[in-house]
């Protein structure tokens, strides 16, 4: 019996968990996430699988994040119809997060198509819609972490606890071969490793003694210093404060679920005992309000899940469901902080926000979470002076500030730990899911520390393992990758464009004077015209 792994998503530099197993007799996927990140990587979403979804037996689900979970719809959606495995958490996040995702592809869809018409350029259809997703959402079983379950002869799987968010788990997998050196392998997929200490989940746990380990690497070149609960209170409280000093607006772009909640109940736990001021706290995510209504049923399973129940019931929580509600916000003047999705800025009403509140002075945007590579929230970290938004140029005048305390990935330090108790790796470790910055560091950190030298991969989009061979290598492709690896996890040529089109336009506003205005637009026209 033959195992071959392919890495359809999460390589080196890409986001979107996806990983194709096939064995002499099934075929089944790990994840089967969203792009994200710069628009040539997000392209992919659209295109066709790089197998037959008809052909996939069941799916394993590491957690509900749209990066691993999001084209699930799409799959079923093109002849998937087999079982997806994940823990009740999971299930009932993924209950709001996928047919959330349909939605914003619709109404986003809508507003490109009527510029698409203006422009005389071709209609585009969503990925999926949110009755895809409905759909799907019937597909789902669920299965309890340290139970073993049998998804198909010959394989077994069980869940572990993940720490990442609600319902997050690392994948054991085993399957029996007919190779005699290989005759049972045993895979463990991370999915995404939290950090030791957070607000709701006990730190992340695994099995050891493993022939392959296939590790996310996020945060692989950070360390980030140890912080209490109280010493996280602090921080915030002094960027709440110094957002406060010109009476303006604290704008958080937040990811909906998780971050959202433990960003929420620190908020309101300052305002309680006095260490911010009592200011109206918009939750102005449809996705997020549906998620911490999710956390709410599930307090049980949450540690401090009575104090958090506590803190959400605060009358200066406002929730804003209707577009409506949330254009009334623009009305309100003075202190007061909007919590909005997406966490990166790709998407969702953070955008409008943003666009309301960057070129203002006494406005601040607090990024507290992860900012991929061609994102709007990166562009802002990195200091863009001006940004474009639903085709408009923003001037960046409010406070850009960013801290590292909310993240559900743990740094490099702790992956390190945390493989190094996995251990022993047999065969190989492959480190994914990360930033080629990161994916270096925590390679490099491994192989300082002795533990597998050659043995840990980094393995690029597309790339082809033989698992029961003595040494994997990629094996080479039947065709073409979807993207050369030199081409992702890099600025396109999309964002090229927009600090091309900003640029211009920062150097028509400083001309002295129409003359020199149009002499720069000359040059720009003999560029053109000897590039043709």
């Amino acid at each position: 019996m033959t195992a071959i792994l392919t890495v359809h998503g999460a390589a080196r530099t890409v986001t979107g968990s996806c990983y194709l197993i096939e064995t002499y007799e099934r075929k089944f996927l790990v994840d089967c996430g969203m792009f994200q990140g710069a628009k040539t990587l997000k392209a992919l979403n659209y295109g066709p699988f790089p197998f037959d979804p008809r052909d996939i037996d069941f799916v394993l689900l590491t957690h509900a994040h749209i990066d691993h979970s999001g084209l699930l719809p799409k799959l079923a959606k093109q002849g998937f119809d087999g079982p997806i495995y994940a823990t009740r958490g999971t299930i009932d996040l993924a209950g709001c997060m996928l047919p959330d995702s349909g939605h914003i592809q619709e109404v986003e869809v809508e507003e490109l198509n009527r510029r698409n018409a203006r422009r005389g350029r071709e209609r585009v259809t969503p990925i999926y819609t949110a009755e895809d997703a409905e759909a799907c959402l019937k597909l789902f079983r669920p299965v309890k972490y340290d139970d073993w379950m049998r998804p198909a002869e010959g394989i077994r799987a069980r869940f572990w606890n993940a720490g990442h968010i609600l319902g997050s788990a690392s994948i054991e997998i085993e399957l029996d071969t007919d190779v005699p050196s290989a005759r049972q392998l045993r895979l463990l997929f991370s999915g995404d490793i939290g950090p030791d200490a957070q607000t709701f989940h006990p730190a992340p746990d695994s099995p050891e003694n493993i022939d392959y380990l296939i590790c996310e690497s996020t945060y692989g070149g950070r360390v980030r210093p140890k912080l209490t609960h109280d010493g996280r209170l602090d921080l915030l409280a002094t960027e709440v404060l110094d957002a406060f000093k010109d009476k303006g607006a604290l704008v958080i772009p937040a990811f909906a679920v998780e971050r959202t909640q433990e960003l929420l109940a620190d908020l309101i736990e300052l305002v309680d005992t006095g260490r911010i001021p009592r200011v109206p706290i918009f939750l102005d995510s449809p996705l997020a309000i549906r998620a911490t209504q999710v956390f709410l049923d599930h307090t049980d399973e949450l540690e401090n899940g009575g104090e958090f129940a506590k803190a959400m019931a605060t009358p200066l929580l406002r929730t804003t469901e209707t577009a409506a509600e949330s254009m009334g916000i623009e009305r309100i003047e003075g202190n007061h902080i909007i919590v909005a999705a997406s966490g990166m800025c790709d998407a969702g009403r953070i955008r409008h926000h943003l666009k309301n509140h960057l070129w203002r002075q006494n406005s601040t945007v607090l990024l507290v979470g992860f900012q991929a590579k061609g994102t709007l929230g990166r562009i802002l970290a990195d200091g863009a002076k001006a940004v474009r938004i639903q085709g408009e140029e923003v001037k960046v005048r409010a406070k850009v500030r960013q801290i590292d305390i909310y993240s559900g990935h743990a740094d490099g330090e702790a992956l390190a730990l945390w493989i190094e108790a996995r251990t022993p790796v047999k065969r190989a470790v492959f480190l994914v899911h990360g930033e080629e910055e990161g994916m270096t560091a925590l390679h490099e950190r491994l192989t300082a520390s002795g533990l597998y030298g050659t043995r840990v991969l980094e393995p690029t989009l597309d790339d082809i393992y033989d698992l029961v061979a003595e040494a994997p290598e990629p094996r080479s492709r039947p065709g073409p990758r979807r993207l050369q690896p030199e081409n992702v996890g890099r600025f396109d040529w999309h964002n090229d464009l927009s600090r091309l089109w900003l640029d211009i336009g920062d150097e028509l506003d400083h001309a002295a004077d129409d003359k020199a205005r149009g002499i720069i637009l000359r040059r720009l026209r003999r560029a053109l015209e000897k590039s043709e």
